[in-house]
């Protein structure tokens, strides 16, 4: 099958696929007489593999590690399972971080009366780099 239908059965984009070929993610595949490329049901495991990765969040680098693992028979699943921990710990830090985000966006927005004045809590702390001044509860202009 060429690059596009390959796409479509295996959820990545033709544009993905090269890029994958590119940095040796997946091995460049054959050629038809015309040139075009020309993928196996062994190439869409692979492209399936991948993208299932990708969608819990693994790096380039880490999804290369599981290939590796993957076609590795001798393999130990404890070294697979110590990458996907790791992979929990890093998600649930950046979980924290967007939390911690979210929840300063939602105080200065709670701070804004957006009644059309000029002043604005979160322009100000943007501008100044921090919580905007307050007083008596209420941020005041500067």
């Amino acid at each position: 099958m060429n690059i596009g239908q390959a796409a479509q059965a295996s959820g990545v984009s033709a544009k993905m696929i090269r890029y994958y070929e590119s940095i040796g993610l997946v091995p460049p595949a054959g050629r038809r007489e015309s040139g075009y490329r020309d993928y196996g049901p062994v190439d869409l495991h692979r492209l399936g593999f991948i993208r299932r990765a990708r969608d819990l969040g693994f790096s380039i680098e880490r999804i290369r590690l599981l290939l590796e693992l993957w076609s590795d028979q001798d393999r130990s699943n404890a070294e697979v399972k110590a990458i996907a921990l790791t992979h929990i710990n890093e998600l649930e830090e950046r979980a924290r971080q967007l939390q911690e985000m979210a929840d300063s966006l939602r105080t200065l927005a709670a701070a804004c009366d957006g009644d059309g004045r000029p002043d604005c809590p979160i322009i100000e702390s943007l501008e100044i780099g921090g919580a905007p001044h307050c007083h008596g509860g209420r941020p005041t202009p500067h």
